[in-house]
């Protein structure tokens, strides 16, 4: 109810006006009335839950009224602007940034649904962290009562609960909600290890009842006998942290009992002083298991968390783990960001530790700006949001958080996009590593770095954080872009010199008249030139038009008499030797052999502009080329193809014999060729038909190989096939 709300307001604002609470629910009441949950329970009784959940958290007054509002808009015709005058600016936003983009296309799949709210969310909450403490109370509510719902429904909603909001509120600091939305997630995805695990977990918390009440005795007693005032806290490990170490260490339930902090000690004293003299006194108490200890009060975690952490050698020989921090330190672990925020009246306002938290937000806004994908920026935010994390340093002592698993490459883009894209080698601790070497909490890292380097493929598999993957694309989307520039320039000037006008001529016309620019609906002429590329826009539309607007067009007939018909052609090589397509005029472009017939060097073949994607290069022969637009047809050449070899798959049909396929398989052996795969079949008439995936390195070494097979004793045909 209301008062229940209202009375855990009071606890932590006494004395403050709720009237702005008590409005909000009025209006949810009103907007909601008849409404009904999927649990047969009304649907007020959802925003109520959340805000009590945001009153748990100890959120201003008007969070807690967005709360109650969070699905007004949705569910009626309630408009932002008539929130923002009712409640003000701060309750308009926060109910805004959780609002359902109502602008996506039916059509739009959950993917791009799903990708899109979440940019959304995470460009409201980089404006006011309240949007995301009020989605996670929706979410956590949500999934309390997520039995109701279908089973693919509850499939879906766990996993991004798994993938995205617990680590959101992990990164917030919020551990209370981390874990539950963890265990309820656990629950719905792998519902039958949920329940046995909870069962022995449960089973082993009452056999270790005894043995943890004598260690919180003893530790009670050291802390009075050395006059440090503190109290000892026995914590259950949450069930899905539990399942996470089974799986890392590649353990069954049945082998639990190898899991030693099932369950742990925190301490919990009233200063820093205190922090470390009581470390002293355990480890002086219980002998300390060396590589288990953990400063997080010296260096904080990035959602702030401080504590020590130290395993020992407790009662009968047996690990366990013990936390110390003060009462501050531990507040801040269970409420995080909410710890942080000050009111006055009720009233959110900042304070000192507010912005320590956006580093890595101010991280994920730059992921959104520059992965347009949907899938792409999906994923780079679940490795982003991952929380298991480590610590580095640069030379000069600057702390880099990094996730477990990462590499130099890593660290070289969290430190500057141009450091990352110039890396060419990596030192760790002096020590010379391979770019992919992994790196560990502790490591003194340095890059060097090389004007001429620049990014490869590669690396997208050596790193692991969003960001790197997201400034390695960025960089070829970048280079892929301008090669497609230079096709439309060079294409372009192929047909204005039909109309004896070279690009410069075009390019002095356009800065007298940019109408023409207009009229294709182009801002730039690169971007007219990519859109050519890129085969949007005909580069022969292009020329026609500009020489109408001119005074220079001439009927297609005309054209066709101008065309001398033999025209000295010179063909520009590319470099580097890798590039070995040739189109005229052009010195970089970008082009890829087509799959579907796979042309080899010496064949006969012609250029197809795709859609963003180049020139695909065909066999004159291949069969596809029938469906094409003509228009899009360019001439090519082989360029220079070097050290370079290529697919080609051969179809035999011999008289069978024995030794045939070990005789072929010499001969192509014996021409220098590598055999990818091969394939045979026989029939009851003694006949063998053979299928060889072979490479080659251009259509004399093809001659060559067919040569050899065709004197083998029973070869009765040899056949090229496409593709």
């Amino acid at each position: 109810t209301l008062s229940i709300i209202l009375d855990k307001i009071q606890s932590y604002l006494p004395g403050c006006n709720t009237r702005i609470v008590e409005k909000a629910y009025e209006w949810a009441a009103r907007v909601h009335e008849g409404q009904i949950r999927k649990s047969g329970e009304p649907y007020l009784s959802h925003p109520m839950e959340v805000a009590y959940i945001l009153a748990q958290m100890k959120l201003d007054l008007p969070t807690i009224a967005a709360g109650l509002l969070h699905d007004v808009v949705e569910d009626s015709q309630i408009s932002i602007e008539e929130i923002k005058k009712e409640f003000g600016e701060e309750v308009a936003f926060i109910v805004d940034g959780l609002t359902k983009l109502k602008t996506l296309p039916g059509s739009v799949d959950k993917i791009t649904k799903q990708a899109e709210s979440l940019r959304k969310i995470i460009f409201a909450m980089s404006k006011d962290l309240r949007v995301i403490l009020v989605k996670l109370a929706d979410r956590l509510h949500n999934m309390r009562t997520l039995e109701y719902q279908a089973e693919y429904k509850r499939q879906r909603i766990a996993k991004e609960t798994l993938e995205i909001y617990a680590p959101l509120a992990g990164r917030l600091g919020i551990d209370w909600v981390k874990c539950e939305l963890e265990d309820l997630a656990f629950k719905h995805l792998y519902p039958k290890e949920y329940e046995r695990l909870k069962i022995e977990v449960e089973k082993r918390v009452r056999e270790a009842q005894e043995y943890v009440e004598n260690v919180k005795n003893l530790l009670e007693e050291l802390l009075e006998k050395n006059n440090i005032k503190g109290k000892i806290v026995g914590r259950v490990k949450h069930l899905y942290s539990v399942y996470k170490k089974l799986h890392k260490y590649n353990l069954t339930i049945d082998e639990l009992d190898q899991i030693y902090d099932l369950i742990g000690f925190r301490v919990i004293v009233n200063t820093v002083e205190e922090c470390y003299k009581t470390l002293g006194l355990v480890h002086a108490l219980w002998t300390p298991i060396p590589g288990r200890f953990k400063d997080y009060i010296s260096l904080p975690k990035p959602n702030m968390y401080q504590s020590l952490h130290t395993t020992v050698l407790g009662p009968n020989s047996k690990k366990i783990e013990i936390q110390i921090r003060t009462e501050y330190m531990d507040r801040n672990a269970n409420e995080g960001i909410a710890a942080h925020f000050l009111y006055k009246e009720g009233i959110f306002t900042s304070k000192y530790g507010h912005y320590k938290y956006l580093e890595w937000l101010n991280k994920l806004i730059e992921l959104q700006k520059e992965l347009k994908h949907p899938r792409e920026f999906l994923e780079s935010l679940k490795l982003d949001l991952f929380p298991d994390e480590i610590y580095v340093f640069t030379p000069k002592g600057d702390v880099i958080v990094l996730p477990v698993g990462a590499t130099p490459l890593d660290f070289a883009y969290a430190i500057h996009t141009e450091i990352g894209n110039k890396c060419v080698r990596a030192f760790v601790n002096d020590k010379l590593v391979p770019l992919d070497y992994k790196l560990q909490t502790g490591d003194i890292v340095k890059i060097e770095t090389s004007p001429y380097q620049k990014p490869s493929r590669d690396w997208l598999k050596i790193v692991v954080t969003g960001r790197a993957k997201g400034r390695i694309k960025q960089w070829f989307k970048k280079e892929e872009k301008e090669k497609l520039i230079n096709l439309g320039k060079e294409l372009l000037n192929k047909e204005l010199k039909k109309y004896k006008v070279v690009l410069n001529t075009f390019l002095q016309e356009l800065d007298k008249d940019s109408t023409l620019l207009e009229n294709l609906k182009v801002n730039t002429l690169d971007e007219l030139f990519y859109q050519i590329g890129s085969a949007k826009i005909s580069a022969k539309s292009v020329a026609r038009i500009f020489a109408e607007k001119t005074g220079r067009f001439i009927s297609e007939e005309e054209l066709v008499e101008r065309i001398p018909k033999e025209v000295p052609k010179e063909k520009i090589f590319l470099e580097p030797a890798k590039d070995i397509i040739v189109v005229e005029g052009a010195k970089d472009i970008l082009f890829h052999l087509a799959q579907c017939c796979k042309p080899i060097p010496g064949d006969e073949i012609v250029g197809y502009i795709t859609r963003g994607k180049g020139i695909s290069v065909h066999r004159t022969d291949c069969p596809n080329l029938k469906d094409l637009d003509p228009e899009r047809f360019v001439e090519v050449k082989w360029g220079r193809y070097d050290n370079q070899t290529y697919p080609v798959h051969l179809y035999i049909i011999c008289l069978d014999r024995k030794g045939l396929l070990a005789n072929i398989s010499s001969a192509i052996s014996a021409a220098e060729s590598n055999i990818l795969k091969a394939e045979v079949r026989t029939t009851s008439d003694k006949k063998a038909f053979f299928e060889f995936y072979i490479e080659v390195s251009d259509i004399t070494h093809l001659e060559k190989i067919i040569s050899n097979i065709s004197k083998i004793e029973g070869v009765l045909n040899i056949e090229r096939k496409l593709g």
